[in-house]
């Protein structure tokens, strides 16, 4: 990423905001910076050489502590705001990549899996970015020249020393930037790793338990570990060398003019007034630009972090469709055709399904492990865009493809029941309602169907018991009770039910059952994906699912 990327000020518009307020506080930090200086001079040259005493300076004094405390409230100014717009920047822009990633498809978030680090650690490295990097930056374009252009109009052969030198430092900067992104690179990546082994690793725990090897994988993650640790400590180490490269660079820097200005007055070829101003303004030019090179590396991990977060937003999309959906009530969705490659791009699945889903019928999609069920069900719902064929909606006004529907309206009249059921932070009757309030009787109806009475009365809170992060507090079981409630009292004309008898017992897949039967009657569509023979005879008719061999030319 360029110093100043134009994709982040695009990206993010808290980003733009902040970039025009440090530029003007940049422009005030030069004023009181060059008037510090000049102020300092005047000051303490009559005191060194007995020309005045406290009363003559006292006004300019004065002067010089208004300044310096304007200037520490510019300071005070720019952290403030510095740490508010990285916060929000970050959130926007891990809002919009969460949101690409979303729009790309569960196929891609498979295929694709360090987006999880990137949306939640990964991005959070921006930080030092814009509260560290980002204000020097523009620092060094607002102090160091007008600095410069003062020490010129006090002193030629000091401007020119410093003209001479100051080039010295981005030289540095760009070779051991160069050589620091690569580590920082690195790091990222090996966090990346650790991430996604450690999230496959806790998704996978339980049935890793059951078999008895929740201790296999220790060394593999442990190994990720290392790597995070080395290409944690080598970007430390480049970053304390290259700190101590610009120190000392600088250092030498003002010591030449330093010396100069020193041969010059003890010669009487320079008043004490024009060197002490020159010196105190030496070293503020080369400050910004040393503070850069310093931040850089401290800002070296959300670099790279934006990096990834721009490809994943700059992936190609397809666009939206515009058209109205059609009621699902008076529609039949037919899918024709319908093949997905594999993500392994090994076989077809499914390959040629053909299904229609009339208003009021109640199918199910049978077929062997891998045949393409559950792919089926993403086509169907819109969230995955199949190789071959196409999902039309058949109406009283005539076919309509879904690739021309309206994403939220056609959602909006479906009832999804996947084999995991998303559940989100809150009370049980939060997460059933759905921010639709329904009547307790409509509620307590529903749950005594599906058995979610019973779950909440052994909840030492009941309905106002709280759930954690994807339902934690409750069981597989026990989830899928009450996804099947939510969807039992959802408008939603169509409800699809992926394996809803996965985690059940003989007592839960009744409940499933009833819960079928319960949606027939209230004339509503529903579309099982069954293994189980008791769903496969509670459905008006049963699609085999197949797949077949990708064959190439």
């Amino acid at each position: 990423m360029k110093p100043l990327d134009p994709r982040l000020l695009q990206r993010a518009t808290s980003a733009r905001r902040y970039v025009l307020l440090t530029a003007g506080l940049g422009g005030l930090t030069a004023a009181a910076v060059i008037l510090q200086a000049l102020l300092l001079a005047r000051v303490l040259s009559p005191v060194v050489l007995r020309t005045a005493d406290w009363a003559d300076v006292a006004p300019l004094v004065g002067w010089l502590a208004a300044v310096v405390a304007v200037r520490a409230g510019l300071v005070w100014a720019q952290e403030r705001f510095a740490h508010r717009s990285a916060t929000r920047a970050t959130a926007e822009l891990r809002e919009q990549v969460l949101a690409r990633a979303v729009t790309l498809g569960p196929r891609w978030i498979v295929a694709h899996p360090g987006v999880t680090t990137l949306a939640t650690r990964g991005l959070d490295a921006l930080e030092p970015y814009f509260v560290r990097y980002l204000p020097q930056l523009l620092l060094a374009a607002t102090v160091t020249p007008a600095a410069l252009v003062v020490v010129l109009t006090h002193d030629l052969i000091a401007a020119a020393t410093i003209a001479l030198t100051l080039p010295l430092i981005p030289v540095f900067m760009v070779l051991i930037g160069r050589m620091t992104q690569g580590y920082a690179d690195r790091r990222l990546a090996a966090m990346t790793r650790l991430g996604t082994q450690v999230l496959d690793l806790l998704a996978g725990l339980p049935t890793l338990r059951a078999l008895g090897r929740e201790r296999g994988p220790e060394r593999q993650v442990a190994e990720l570990g290392d790597a995070h640790r080395k290409a944690t400590m080598g970007t430390l180490r480049v970053a304390f060398l290259s700190g101590m490269t610009l120190e000392l660079l600088t250092t030498l820097s003002v010591a030449l003019v330093a010396v100069g200005v020193g041969f010059r007055l003890v010669f009487g070829d320079l008043d004490l007034v024009t060197g002490l101003a020159v010196l105190v303004l030496a070293p503020e030019v080369y400050l910004p630009l040393r503070q850069v090179g310093a931040h850089f590396h401290a800002s070296a991990d959300g670099v790279a972090a934006a990096e990834q977060a721009f490809a994943v937003l700059e992936e190609p999309v397809a666009e939206p469709g515009k058209a109205p959906a059609p009621d699902l009530t008076r529609t039949t969705v037919r899918l024709r055709d319908v093949t997905v490659a594999a993500p392994d791009r090994a076989h077809l699945a499914p390959a040629g399904l053909d299904l229609d889903l009339a208003p009021g019928e109640v199918v199910a999609l049978a077929g062997a492990n891998g045949a393409g069920k559950s792919t089926a069900v993403a086509v169907l719902l819109g969230l995955l865009a199949p190789d071959g064929g196409q999902v039309l909606l058949d109406g009283p006004d005539g076919p309509v493809p879904l690739a021309q529907v309206d994403p939220a309206g056609w959602w909006s009249q479906i009832a999804w029941v996947p084999q995991r059921p998303v559940i989100e932070p809150g009370t049980v009757r939060e997460a059933v309602e759905r921010g639709v309030p329904v009547e307790d009787r409509r509620l307590a109806a529903a749950a005594e169907l599906t058995g979610l009475d019973r779950v909440v009365d052994g909840l030492a809170g009941g309905w106002d018991q709280r759930l954690g992060q994807g339902g934690t507090g409750l069981s597989l079981g026990q989830r899928q009770r009450l996804a099947l409630t939510r969807a039992l009292l959802a408008p939603a004309p169509l409800v699809v039910l992926d394996e809803p008898t996965a985690h059940l017992d003989a007592g839960g897949e009744q409940v499933v059952l009833d819960a079928v039967r319960r949606l027939r009657d209230q004339g509503r569509t529903v579309l099982l994906v069954a293994h189980r023979t008791s769903l496969l005879e509670v459905a008006d008719r049963t699609v085999v699912v197949t797949a077949e061999a990708l064959v190439t030319p």
